[in-house]
């Protein structure tokens, strides 16, 4: 699986963004994906999981009620909704897939997913 982000770039605070996450190859819709961040400095962390079929999905504790992952499998495409952004987003975001089943805290270690897409980069200003 190849994953390519995009949609990144320099917002105000409060502002929105969505990201996306094109996928290669027809296993995109049996895999798990999720999208994490990385400031400079330091360690990825999760940002946000979404099951096979788009009902089940996670969110980190800093981004709950603000961010919305979806996925099209048609398109072979997944989404990052960003809502009311605010400096600390401030960051490189990475889409992922994997293919076993995760859930909840299940997810947050990157080194448990498989495939990564390139970055794109989100920067809020204050």
């Amino acid at each position: 699986v190849q994953l390519q982000a995009s949609g990144g770039g320099l917002v105000q605070a409060g502002g929105s963004l969505r990201l996306s996450c094109a996928a290669s190859g027809r296993t995109f819709s049996s895999n798990i994906m999720g999208w994490f961040r990385q400031a400079p400095g330091k360690e990825r962390q999760f940002v946000a999981a979404i099951g096979w079929g788009g009902a089940t999905t996670y969110y980190a504790d800093s981004v709950k009620g603000r961010f919305t992952i979806s996925r099209d499998n048609a398109k072979n495409t997944g989404y990052l909704q960003m809502n009311s952004l605010k400096p600390e987003d401030t960051a490189t975001y990475y889409c992922a897939t994997r293919k076993k089943f995760c859930a909840d805290y299940g997810c947050y270690p990157p080194t448990y997913w498989d495939y990564w897409g390139q970055g794109t980069l989100v920067t809020v200003s204050s």
